[in-house]
């Protein structure tokens, strides 16, 4: 038996946390919203994110924090929407928070208090969400026309919130990029961001027996700097700083470490060198970095022997090696270990108030879909309220 299609004033595909700010704004504005989600259930990168604890939002969002090839289209959305209207409506909710770091909000218990609080202003709102819903077809007349596996559904507006590459194992496709590009839009080079890096065969200090070992520095890339922790794995090198320049990084290419950011790593080998003349200078460097990454910088970069022996030439060569260590990568963990997919719906073809293809009205596409990507902690997200938000206010 052929079931009769099921007509809403907008149809949503993906239940993630862009989806769900676009579901409930649409809803409680008295529109009629079908969300569909492909798997079981919502928020599943909510729920992951943070360490469980879901990093929401960032006390200091602004524009210059995101990526894009269209670098001024975030700006609207985050204007409109910004993250002092999510934190109203997580304390109108109940939900205690903490800051963390540089601006980092994180839930005090667990993320589903988010999940549930966007669930429940989706109940508010009347909208209709279907679970494991596959969507088998999407095709555009007077309506768009969505079929899944069990049922066709029709509305005059579409949004796309499916996300992007990053995290497969969680259900990420490239569907909306699909969707995008049968309607004529385009869609920007995309690869993994905030991700971790492999160190190349021609890295002069990286050994898998660092794995585990962590330290304060400045990751660079170009211009972009970032100071945080970074922290070695089994096949190179991830942690805060990492993640962040990978977003910039371009594959093949060296990124800069000051191991000693903030102080002179000459004068501190000198100091030593006339405190305690006898150590060695693997001895030194322990008293500054974890003993593991001591030993190898001491094997690659600093001649046997005592500190005493030693050149000042042969110090000041180490310490530069110190304040720029270059590790070399040919390629990232990929999108397994992404947190988010660098591209996407290119953003020259969408409005920044609404989210609307410019050529294909009544199409939207908000976050990760779209080519805008934020730094580490909190952005993404913010992105993902201030995006939805505004599709929500126009579909």
């Amino acid at each position: 038996m052929t079931l009769r299609t099921k007509v809403y004033d907008v149809i949503i595909i993906g239940a993630g946390a862009a989806g769900l700010m676009c579901a409930m704004t649409a809803g409680q504005r008295g529109r009629k919203v079908l969300l569909l989600e492909h798997t079981d259930k919502a928020g599943a990168k909510i729920l992951i994110s943070g360490g469980g604890r879901c990093n929401f939002t960032n006390l200091d969002i602004a524009p210059d924090r995101f990526l894009s090839a269209n670098p001024h289209f975030a700006t609207s959305a985050l204007k409109r929407y910004t993250q002092h209207d999510f934190i109203a409506l997580v304390k109108r909710h109940g939900i205690a928070f903490h800051e963390k770091t540089l601006g980092q909000l994180f839930c005090d218990g667990s993320a589903r208090a988010v999940v549930d609080m966007l669930l429940g202003e989706c109940a508010t709102g009347g909208v209709d969400i279907r679970y494991g819903a596959t969507v088998s077809s999407v095709t555009r007349a007077d309506a768009f026309t969505v079929t899944t596996q069990s049922q066709t559904f029709s509305a005059p507006s579409l949004v796309l919130a499916t996300g992007g590459f990053s995290i497969p194992k969680m259900g990420a496709t490239g569907f909306a990029y699909d969707i995008a590009r049968q309607f004529g839009v385009p869609v920007t080079e995309t690869a993994p961001a905030l991700v971790p890096l492999k160190a190349s065969a021609a890295c002069a200090v990286f050994d898998p027996g660092l794995a585990g070992v962590s330290f304060d520095a400045v990751a660079s890339f170009g211009k972009r700097t970032f100071r945080e922790a970074v922290l070695f794995t089994h096949r190179g090198l991830s942690g805060p700083a990492i993640l962040q320049i990978s977003s910039y990084w371009t594959e093949g290419r060296a990124i800069a470490l000051d191991l000693m950011p903030g102080r002179d790593a000459l004068a501190v080998l000198q100091e030593r060198k006339r405190a305690r003349p006898k150590a060695t200078v693997q001895t030194a460097l322990s008293e500054l970095f974890p003993a593991r990454f001591a030993q190898a910088l001491a094997t690659a970069y600093a001649p046997p022997g005592e500190l005493a022996n030693i050149a000042d030439k042969h110090l000041a060569s180490l310490s530069e090696r110190l304040h720029r260590f270059e590790f070399l990568s040919d390629s990232s963990e990929g999108y397994a270990k992404a947190e988010v997919t660098r591209g996407g719906i290119d953003t020259r073809a969408l409005s920044s108030k609404t989210m609307e293809a410019r050529d294909v009205p009544g199409l939207y596409a908000i976050g990760e879909a779209v080519d805008v990507t934020g730094w580490l902690g909190g952005y993404n997200f913010q992105w993902a309220w201030s995006s939805g938000w505004s599709a929500g206010q126009t579909v």
